[in-house]
């Protein structure tokens, strides 16, 4: 067995959501390997997701201008091996780029298992083995055990706290139930029919205690811009944060409203209830919210779904969204209410 490395070089690029996987599985990594220190290598953009995070020191790596192509990510091992003393890598996207990087890098790694196989027996069209999965977590903390690193997954251990802003909230809290909506998802399999989604809104906004966060990308704000017309308890968020700024404000929201999107991990990160909409994808694949309840999915159990581990592949049978029409937005209305009632 090789002894455990003292400084780690930790790889992942993309996406969103799955990089907010890792912090979970991190904080436990550095809490209970109390000599090691971490490396995270990864996309500028999401360096506020790592702030909070002791002995854990962001590299950002900008591969889509400054390190990119072969000639970049030459560059980026010669910069890495230059200003960082590591013993080790754990690659935890193990894509060309990463393959070429550790490469590069020449260090003893440790790579993820991605369990392709059964994830395509769990998403194939016919005679689908419909069983829960190992989690992306697990696969994650199994790249680090391969280094012989101490690691077991503890929910409360892996949840992030943040002093909250107040300021960023677009009210005073007060009594009110502060509920994000993130209505929009990266592929149409996993994205609830925006008609639905907006007779959701309709619903909520008869609770005069609730006030809506609707959280959407700027070029997505066309899409709802009049929803904002609808009521004084809804507040488009769009484009007006950073991903600080979102993440502070999305800490001290009583509930979140979200498909299998990055919304979901981020806020289950700070251990907010999340009621989740699934389509074309499935929980059993291994991408549910770190420590969220199961009774909290929204989904039916149609024999096509899951049609894809993504959703980058619309159902052969029912189309691109085609798997959320029989999700009623009273279905989604009360689980909100089942959650209200616990908190």
């Amino acid at each position: 067995m090789m002894a455990a490395p003292r400084h780690l070089l930790v790889i992942r690029f993309s996406a969103l959501g799955d990089i907010a996987m890792t912090i979970p599985v991190m904080k436990n990594l550095l809490q209970q390997n109390p000599a090691l220190e971490i490396t995270f290598v990864s996309v500028p953009f999401v360096k506020p997701l790592f702030d909070e995070i002791d002995r854990l020191h962001f590299y950002g790596a900008d591969i889509q201008n400054e390190f990119k192509g072969l000639t970049g990510l030459y560059q980026l091992s010669k910069k890495i091996k230059k200003e960082i003393s590591f013993d080790a890598i754990a690659d935890l996207h193990d894509v060309l780029r990463t393959k070429i990087l550790r490469f590069l890098l020449g260090k003893t790694s440790a790579v993820i298992d991605k369990g392709r196989k059964e994830k395509k027996e769990l998403t194939r069209a016919l005679h689908k083995k419909l069983r829960p999965l190992k989690t992306g977590f697990q696969r994650y903390a199994d790249v680090f055990e391969t280094l012989s690193l101490v690691i077991t997954l503890d929910v409360q251990q892996g949840y992030s706290k943040l002093a909250a802003d107040s300021s960023l909230l677009p009210i005073e809290k007060n009594n009110s139930i502060l509920i994000g909506i993130a209505p929009f998802a990266k592929h149409a399999a996993k994205m609830y029919p925006l008609q639905k989604m907006e007779q959701l809104v309709n619903l909520l906004l008869k609770n005069e205690h609730i006030q809506l966060l609707v959280f959407a990308a700027k070029n997505e704000t066309a899409a709802i811009a009049r929803w904002a017309s609808k009521s004084n308890n809804l507040h488009l968020m769009a484009g007006k944060l950073t991903l600080q700024q979102e993440l502070n404000t999305i800490s001290q929201l009583d509930m979140m409203i979200s498909m299998d999107s990055a919304n979901m991990h981020l806020a289950s990160l700070f251990g907010i209830p999340v009621i989740s909409i699934w389509g074309g994808t499935h929980p059993f694949a291994g991408f549910y919210g770190w420590g969220q309840a199961y009774e909290n999915i929204v989904q039916t159990n149609l024999p096509c779904r899951p049609s894809s581990v993504f959703g980058n592949k619309d159902c052969p049978l029912h189309g691109a969204a085609g798997c959320m029409q029989q999700i009623s937005p009273e279905m989604i209305c009360e689980k909100v209410e089942q959650v209200m009632k616990i908190r």
